[in-house]
């Protein structure tokens, strides 16, 4: 039997990068692109190398292209991380595994390093694997903290919860990761909302801009934590906007979202050091009429259009900028958000 697992890129909406501070965010994941892990029963455990894990280059000037991109370690640690914590977590909850093996590889089409979480969509796609082949179910809410630890405890990669909330449970989804509710149930609350009552949105994205998140995210987890009043503020201010714009989805009052949008992004430019680049693509996309903000760590954006005329000068101008524009496939929650 050959088991194929995907996952999705998202884009974070609203409330982003507040989703790390006790924040809230509203985020979507869409099929434009996918993450996909292949599994199948061998004789022994065995671990495949994709196209990012290869150590043969044209030139040195290759080399450090590839790693710029890639890093240093591929996607192979993504997936000894998350048989790890499985195996861990199976452990832990008296779970029995069987003794037969497997191989597993990936492969994905995420474009890499635009705050897309190509990265999560691998490990989420290697936990789907690993519980079909073992017949192991495990709740949604807990799923996505594994895949978190598996790149924060294990390989130390600085992230959130809210990419791979949305990752798990896909759709639109609105998250509240208050302090009071991570201290009492170790997850925040998720609520499904109904991806038809969006506005017309937009992603574009330059894979030129590769930022690694550890880099962007530079020292706001130590001001937050130290109490820097404009981290702190920012965070709150954040979450604020999300109630807003669940608030105008559930009301069908969308002509104010594309300013919530904007909101965003101009009160991250006042506490983040943001690339020259990362900027010009937001500026681009506002002087034609487009909400714009960050999909996540920097690299992508995501807004609002008012209709083809503008989707078609959007992917003119920001073409001739070497940067990418789609229309999101929205992809369908699964069932219920909560657990």
């Amino acid at each position: 039997m050959i088991i194929r697992t995907k996952a999705y890129p998202r884009a974070g909406l609203v409330g982003n990068p507040s989703d790390g501070y006790f924040g809230k965010t509203i985020s979507f994941v869409f099929r434009n692109f996918c993450a996909e892990v292949v599994l199948y029963e061998t004789p022994e455990l065995e671990i495949l190398p994709s196209y990012k894990d290869h150590s043969r280059f044209a030139g040195i000037s290759d080399l450090v292209r590839d790693v710029r991109l890639h890093g240093y370690y591929g996607g192979i640690r993504l997936l000894k991380a998350t048989v790890k914590k499985f195996y861990d977590y199976c452990r832990e909850n008296y779970i029995d595994l069987h003794k037969k093996n497997f191989t597993i590889r990936y492969s994905s089409n995420i474009p890499h390093g635009v705050g897309l979480a190509g990265s999560s969509a691998i490990i989420t796609a290697c936990l789907r694997a690993l519980m079909a082949f073992y017949g192991v179910s495990i709740a949604r809410y807990i799923q996505a903290n594994l895949i978190l630890s598996a790149e924060m405890d294990e390989l130390r990669i600085a992230a959130g919860l809210q990419d791979r909330v949305i990752q798990v449970y896909e759709g639109l989804v609105y998250m509240d990761f208050s302090k009071e509710l991570m201290a009492r149930q170790g997850y925040g609350n998720y609520e499904s909302l109904e991806p038809g009552l969006l506005p017309k949105l937009y992603i574009a994205y330059q894979a030129d801009l590769s930022e690694p998140t550890e880099v962007f995210h530079n020292n706001i987890r130590d001001r937050f934590e130290s109490g820097d009043r404009n981290v702190v503020s920012a965070m709150r201010y954040w979450a604020g906007l999300t109630d807003k714009v669940k608030r105008s989805l559930l009301n069908m009052q969308l002509d104010n979202i594309g300013d919530l949008l904007n909101a965003n992004f101009d009160r991250r430019r006042k506490i983040y050091r943001l690339s020259e680049d990362n900027i010009i693509m937001v500026e681009t996309a506002r002087r034609l009429g487009a909400s714009a903000k960050f999909t996540g760590s920097g690299g992508a954006i995501v807004g609002t259009y008012e209709n083809e005329q503008m989707f078609k000068q959007l992917r003119n101008k920001l073409g001739e900028l070497n940067i990418k524009v789609l229309k999101p496939k929205i992809a369908e929650t699964k069932g219920k958000a909560g657990i």
